[in-house]
């Protein structure tokens, strides 16, 4: 089986409709920026902060270098992660790609007190920083084999239909 990958912006629900699908289907969910932070044994923005953006798109490519291994999985990467063409071919080939696509309001508001453990999302003007986001990264996430609009359904309506194109149903 393929894996499922959700992309979109920071605060997208990548993390919280895979968790939800992969229990609904008995799939095991990786959610990147967690096991990158287990892994090197400090939060993200530590890493950002002291090792650069451009060490930890390294560590993200490791990461799905490694997946290539494996299969039907729930993967949730970090948002920037479809902007690496040359990364997302490692896996493009055994998965389905999902775009949640989300206002950048609706995004901010979802991630409540957890933006600031997002380096990108930590600087004056945090609604703007996703928009610039979302404009920098649209025709990446529209690359997806499908898209969702999570403005127009309720929670449990997109895990369902998250977990049927997971498995096949379209």
């Amino acid at each position: 089986m393929p894996h499922t990958i959700l992309v979109g912006l920071p605060g997208a629900g990548k993390s919280t409709i895979g968790q939800a699908v992969a229990h609904k289907l008995e799939r095991t969910f990786l959610d990147f920026d967690h096991e990158i932070e287990r892994r090197e044994g400090m939060p993200i923005a530590q890493i950002f902060g002291e090792k650069g953006e451009g060490y930890f798109r390294e560590l993200e490519r490791v990461l799905t270098d490694e997946l290539r291994q494996f299969g039907n999985m729930i993967l949730a990467p970090g948002g920037g992660w479809v902007t690496n063409p040359q990364v997302v071919a490692l896996l493009r080939s055994q998965s389905r790609i999902i775009y949640l696509r989300v206002r950048p309001e609706t995004a901010l508001s979802r991630l409540g007190a957890d933006r600031s453990t997002r380096p990108l999302l930590m600087r004056p003007d945090p609604v703007g920083e996703l928009r610039r986001l979302l404009q920098a990264r649209q025709a990446a996430y529209e690359t997806a084999d499908y898209a969702i609009d999570t403005e127009l359904l309720d929670l449990q309506e997109i895990i369902r239909k998250v977990a049927d194109l997971a498995r096949g149903k379209v």
